[in-house]
């Protein structure tokens, strides 16, 4: 059980230690001290549903409805381009920019739909974690759940650790035009991703 538990925090791991839309949004919410802690949780709870759900065998559904993958690479691929408008025109206009929490920020029910946007309507994380980790997990037999145990973990490591990590950047930060190469960075970032995601099949 162990070694599936070990198996499984690697695999999450490998996944997750990328830089992707939601690991730039935290990594943004870390900087600003804005809602960390109801980011970090919504982000790990949302791994863990889709892992376990994987782990149960709901990979092999959803791998056996492409229209499902297909609407929701779509929709997906709409808000990433939204959201880097959004940090495009933040980066243009620097004086809009706050490194200080809670000077102007988003409110909290905003600051997790975002969260929940970047999480569920992004179909990769249905490849990585319904699809892939759930063949893995399968694949260690009686040691599947211990496996998505594992896996869940490293999620719940990850997210805190770039939440709370970022803090350390936020000196650095305090500079108008920090942030306005974070948010340029981050609408590359997620226009990129949409491309990807409307050109990369």
């Amino acid at each position: 059980m162990l070694l599936s538990y070990l198996a499984g925090f690697g695999a999450s791991l490998g996944l997750i230690v990328v830089i992707g839309a939601q690991n730039a949004f935290v990594l943004r919410q870390g900087i600003k001290r804005e809602w960390v802690l109801p980011v970090v949780v919504l982000c790990a709870l949302s791994d863990a549903v889709l892992i376990f759900a994987g782990v149960a065998g709901i990979g092999a559904a959803v791998q056996g409805a492409p229209v499902v993958l297909q609407v929701i690479r779509w929709v997906g691929a709409a808000f990433l381009l939204t959201y880097g408008f959004f940090a495009a025109k933040r980066a243009l206009r620097p004086g809009a920019l706050r490194a200080a929490a809670g000077a102007g920020g988003a409110t909290l029910g905003a600051t997790l739909a975002t969260v929940l946007a970047l999480t569920w309507l992004n179909p990769h994380v249905y490849l990585d974690t319904l699809v892939l980790l759930g063949s893995l997990a399968n694949a260690q037999g009686d040691g599947r759940w211990a496996f998505g145990v594992g896996a869940a973990s490293a999620s719940a490591l990850w997210f805190p650790l770039i939440g709370y990590g970022a803090r350390a950047l936020s000196g650095f930060f305090a500079r108008p035009a920090s942030w306005r190469v974070l948010d340029g960075a981050v609408a590359v970032l997620m226009v990129g991703l949409a491309g990807m995601l409307l050109f990369g099949g």
